[in-house]
Formats: structure tokens, C-alpha cells, sequence
């Protein structure tokens, strides 16, 4: 297992849609486990392929247990490996609350999630999964689903809003953050 650098904001492989993972990846288990790997040494609830730099649709996940006010009103689902997720409903009842990312290393915002969705994925043993999701887990499981479609969650709050984050963004596109983790080096074109 290995700490792999965290992309941080601006790097293009976090704008794409990221391919469907096939189960002839080669190293398929090495890289979840490198994934769960920087995920803890991150301090992280969730983290996404493309925010170690590969464009595929998987991301990891541990969220249970942060509710711990209502735990009736998340859905604890354990450390969990998420490959090709599909989203098959969410629900209208929304839920705001502050969200941070590790590809924007000391920012946070208010982000409105739906507070249940229903989804559709891989293990990694390629075993299909259905599931109803909510609070946390649902919230995670939205986030992580978001960097597989290139969306981060300052793209899901006001240009406003956005506008205030201008200088930390600046900082964060610079490399010039201490977050806490290794942060992996700018393409030369962003």
C-alpha cells in the first residue's frame, strides 16, 4: 500500500467524466488499496479515482458514524469500495451543510444535497449492489459520485459564493497550502 499525491483544483483530469472501470484492470487491487491508504492519511470521509489523478469511475468511501445526533437518519454502509455508481433517484427533500474536498485543501461551503438517494454500483469483486442511502452516507456517496462526473462542489454554490473563495482558489491552484497531505505537482498547462 501507498500514499498517493491528492490533485488539487484546476488540474483538468478533475473537470472530466471519468470511463467506466473494467474488471481486466490491471492492479485493480493495489489501487483500491493505495486509495483507502491516502484516503486515511488524508483524514478523509471519501475519495475519488480522479483525485488521485486516474480518470475512472471508483471512488472509496467511510462515512458511518457522522451522524452521531440522529443515527437513524444515515444509512451505514462500512469502508466502502464504489466502482461504475449509477445514480437511480434522489430525493427532493434537500439537506444544506458545510462540505469541504481534498482536492481544495481548506475550503469549505454550505453545498444543498438531496438528503436520500437511491444508487447502483460495483464491489471490488465486480458484485452489483442497489441501495437506498441517507444523510451522511447519502452526502458522501453525492460528493464522490460529483468528481466522477468532473464536478466539485464549489461548482454547486453561487458565483457569489465562489467569488468570496478567489483568493484561497488562487492559493490552492498555486500549490502554495499546507494541507496536511502530499499534494501532487500541476500539469505544466493549468
Amino acid at each position: 500500500m501507498a500514499v498517493r499525491p491528492i490533485v488539487t483544483y484546476n488540474d483538468p483530469v478533475l473537470t472530466q467524466v471519468a470511463i467506466p472501470v473494467s474488471k481486466d484492470m490491471v492492479e485493480l487491487g493495489v489501487f483500491i488499496a493505495d486509495m483507502f491508504e491516502t484516503m486515511d492519511h488524508a483524514k478523509g470521509l471519501g475519495l475519488a479515482a480522479p483525485q488521485v489523478g486516474q480518470s475512472i469511475r471508483l471512488f472509496v468511501m467511510d462515512a458511518d458514524g457522522l451522524d452521531e445526533e440522529n443515527p437513524a437518519d444515515s444509512t451505514p454502509i462500512g469502508r466502502r469500495v464504489v466502482i461504475n455508481p449509477e445514480i437511480i433517484s434522489e430525493s427532493q427533500e434537500t439537506v444544506t451543510f458545510e462540505e469541504g474536498c481534498l482536492s481544495l485543501p481548506e475550503l469549505r461551503d454550505q453545498v444543498s444535497r438531496a438528503n436520500e438517494v437511491t444508487v447502483r454500483f460495483q464491489d471490488e469483486h465486480f458484485a452489483s449492489h442497489e441501495m437506498t442511502l441517507r444523510g451522511w452516507t447519502a452526502r458522501v456517496f453525492l460528493h464522490e459520485y460529483d468528481h466522477l462526473e468532473g464536478i466539485l462542489f464549489i461548482d454547486r454554490i453561487s458565483a457569489f459564493k465562489r467569488a468570496l473563495h478567489k483568493t484561497r482558489l488562487a492559493s490552492i491552484n498555486a500549490n502554495e497550502v499546507d494541507a496536511g497531505y502530499e499534494i501532487a505537482p500541476k500539469p505544466s498547462n493549468s
